[in-house]
């Protein structure tokens, strides 16, 4: 690489040749939180409280401290996020490698699907066709699932009834083969977890994360802005909070695409 290289990015990005697209929902305490059975812990939704604001706390200053689960809004699963992927010395936010944090995203549009049924499974069979259409998905790289599911509000995003949550995601077959036949760097959604909302009854349960983690891959998850990518074509800029063993972190995933 020259540095001719990066001063065509730079030029190209401010001339909009590649517009940069904010893959980001804004967090306040309405961002909503992934609910767990009562049974279990739950994550806490944000929260923001003034220190200061030009006044007698501090008269030329404006801060606020913020408080949060780290899997909150949009954001980033780490390997050592789940059981499966608790070993990986590399695992964590602060032990990530920096070059894994910069990547192609293959984005896989099942909106339509998704619609019409909120229960939808993106399959292996599925990604293979895609894959006929736009090129094999390299090594290395992002899997994005289009759902449009960030477009929904209040209750909708969530969509929980009395069977448990009810939102698209990933079968065990699609994850199976993203990562050991396509060697993918990470998998993310719209939704507010990487599972389908009913994930936890497929074998093994919750496949996007007990085989993404547990072969040292990565999670996004509430993406937004995903109708605005190529299929194929974007750059994903995803890092996290460099918490020291850190299970994962809220972000801003930016995407550079053409």
């Amino acid at each position: 690489m020259t540095n001719e290289t990066l001063t065509n990015l730079v030029r190209d990005m401010a001339t909009g040749a590649i517009r940069v697209v904010d893959l980001s929902v804004p967090l306040d305490e309405n961002t909503q939180v992934i609910g767990l059975p009562e049974e279990f812990e739950q994550s806490p939704g944000f929260k923001l409280e003034r220190i200061s604001q030009y006044d007698d706390k501090g008269p030329a200053w404006y801060w606020n401290k913020i408080s949060c689960g780290e899997h909150t809004g949009t954001h980033f699963d780490a390997p050592g996020h789940w059981v499966t992927g608790k070993d990986y010395n590399d695992g964590y936010t602060d032990t990530i490698a920096p070059e894994k944090l910069i990547a192609a995203a293959n984005v896989i549009d099942v909106s339509k699907e998704s619609a019409e049924d909120a229960d939808y499974v993106l399959t292996a069979d599925k990604v293979k066709a895609w894959e006929a259409e736009h090129g094999a998905i390299e090594a290395g790289t992002w899997v994005l699932m289009r759902t449009d599911w960030s477009k929904r509000t209040g209750a909708d995003f969530l969509n929980i009834d009395e069977n448990g949550s009810h939102c698209p995601g990933p079968s065990p077959d699609c994850i199976e083969y993203l990562v050991k036949e396509r060697d993918v760097l990470g998998f993310g959604v719209e939704t507010v977890g990487t599972d389908a909302g009913q994930g936890f009854h497929f074998d093994p349960p919750l496949p996007a994360h007990t085989l993404m983690h547990g072969n040292n891959k990565l999670g996004l998850a509430s993406l937004t802005n995903l109708d605005q990518l190529p299929p194929k074509g974007a750059v994903i800029v995803t890092p996290p909070l460099k918490i020291v063993n850190g299970s994962g972190s809220p972000l801003r995933v930016i995407a550079l695409a053409p």
